[in-house]
């Protein structure tokens, strides 16, 4: 009996246990996680998951989208505005502007774009004879020196002794003027007379010039064969320069005497009038219508520059397209002078209180910092391209604006925007932008870096005692000669540091 109830609780167990099997794999089968019922179940939701997760970025990339071009909308208006605070934020030293820079909000200039030339060089049309003067007709030059009254008798200066009363005269513009324009008789700069011959049959001339030995001559490239035939590649030099010219590269002499570097003749500057190489420098890139008189258009490139568009396109492109006499490119940092300045003084280009001493002059003379009023894109320049047609207009400018660098500091660039201000909108000029400026050429380092004394001075003491041998002795004049003003009381404009670079 016991035997019959313990096999039927073992059964009962047994059974028990084949249920609970049997149910679970009914179950595994049903609606396992592997199953094909669930498998079909899930399928649906996860597609929709994936679609919603890429509308969900799509949607995203659009909103950060609108919100930068709303930030940059905002930023272009609030920099018009006339409350301070929104147009703070174009203050690139402001916290609102250095956090949107960081979040890459700001806008950086493009530093190379095309330069929208002609096709064909062989295709471009030359203007048939000269723009005609109709402000300034006939334009003469001092060419002897004239001797201060009463002060000790000196050797002819290059730019000879201008006088404040003759400088202000020179900006009053009359149909016949007789203006300083360096090469005073006897002040240096003598060409010789082999290249004074050349150069008289130069009507189109790409000018470019070596100093004091920091470069050596860079064969243009894209050059047409038209542009080979019609212009004269003169590089001038002088004396120091021609001797590691010759030591370090082949110069070949024609029959004439004439030397050249491949495509480059070079013109000697015998006797450099000043003591400054950045100073010579200035000579035939500002004057370069008084070296070469029978020239009627120029393009200027400096020493350590390889040009790479061709000349007739760039003539094309930057004065007959535009109907314009002078050209010349947008500074990439710069705008106003006095920012400028700044930038020459951290970059020590020249002695700082000097550079602070020539502003001054030119604030007390009415100049004001930029602004789109002017009409101008910049008050400062890139000086390292210069293309012009020599007309009675451009030659007096030039003049003018050389007459500037000779008397205060070397930097043409602090000069450029002055003398367009005080010629009162007679000197008409394209500023073309930065970007095609630097789609111009390629640019090579100096052989060895520039560096004087005077370029080191932080203050005036420094020139007291022994050291008044870091004064020019032909050039700035103007900065030790008393001023007829009260400058103590100008006080320069604050200036924003427009990059780390100036």
């Amino acid at each position: 009996m016991e035997t019959e109830s313990l096999r039927s609780v073992s059964l009962r167990a047994h059974r028990r246990g084949d249920r609970g099997n049997h149910n679970s794999s009914a179950k595994d089968a049903e609606g396992g996680f592997y199953s094909p019922g669930r498998l079909a179940h899930d399928y649906p939701m996860k597609v929709m998951f994936r679609m919603g997760f890429v509308r969900l970025i799509l949607v995203a990339g659009i909103i950060w989208m609108l919100l930068i071009l709303s930030v940059l909308l905002f930023h272009v208006w609030s920099c018009q505005s006339s409350v301070a605070f929104l147009s703070a934020i174009c203050n690139r030293e402001s916290r609102v502007f250095l956090m949107l820079d960081t979040m890459g909000l700001v806008p950086k200039p493009q530093h190379r774009c095309p330069i929208p030339v002609a096709s064909d060089p062989d295709r471009v049309a030359i203007p048939t004879g000269r723009t005609p003067d109709k402000i300034v007709v006939n334009l003469h030059y001092v060419m002897e020196d004239e001797q201060i009254n009463n002060a000790p008798k000196s050797p002819p200066l290059f730019g000879g002794h201008e006088t404040w009363s003759q400088r202000e005269e020179s900006f009053k513009l009359n149909p016949t003027m007789k203006v300083h324009c360096g090469f005073i008789r006897d002040g240096g700069a003598e060409m010789d007379p082999v290249d004074i011959k050349y150069v008289k049959k130069c009507r189109f001339v790409v000018a470019s010039g070596i100093f004091d030995g920091y470069d050596t001559p860079h064969q243009p490239s894209n050059i047409s064969h038209r542009s080979k035939k019609l212009f004269c590649f003169l590089m001038v030099v002088d004396e120091t320069s021609l001797s590691f010219i010759k030591s370090n590269v082949t110069v070949r002499k024609d029959d004439e005497g004439g030397q050249w570097v491949g495509i480059w003749r070079l013109v000697l500057l015998k006797n450099s009038p000043y003591d400054e190489p950045r100073r010579n420098g200035k000579v035939p890139k500002i004057l370069t219508h008084r070296l070469f008189p029978q020239t009627q258009y120029s393009i200027w490139i400096d020493g350590k520059m390889e040009l790479i568009v061709d000349p007739l396109l760039m003539l094309e492109r930057y004065l007959w397209r535009g109907k314009y006499t002078f050209a010349i490119a947008q500074h990439k940092h710069s705008r106003s002078i006095y920012e400028e300045a700044d930038a020459n003084k951290r970059r020590k280009r020249y002695a700082r209180p000097l550079i602070d001493l020539h502003m001054k002059i030119y604030k007390y003379e009415g100049m004001q910092p930029w602004t789109p009023e002017k009409g101008n894109p910049s008050d400062v320049p890139e000086g390292a391209i210069i293309i012009r047609e020599h007309t009675a207009i451009n030659n007096l400018f030039s003049c003018l604006w050389f007459n500037e660098v000779d008397l205060f500091t070397p930097r043409d660039q602090l000069s450029f925007g002055y003398v367009v201000y005080r010629m009162g909108g007679a000197f008409k000029f394209f500023m073309f932008p930065n970007c095609e400026y630097n789609s111009i050429f390629v640019l090579h380092p100096h052989t060895r870096e520039h560096s004087s004394k005077i370029e080191w001075v932080k203050n005036m003491s420094e020139f007291e005692g022994k050291g008044s041998i870091l004064k020019e002795s032909r050039g700035g004049l103007g900065l030790w000669t008393p001023y007829p003003g009260n400058l103590n009381e100008v006080v320069l404009p604050p200036v924003a540091r427009t990059s780390k670079a100036g």
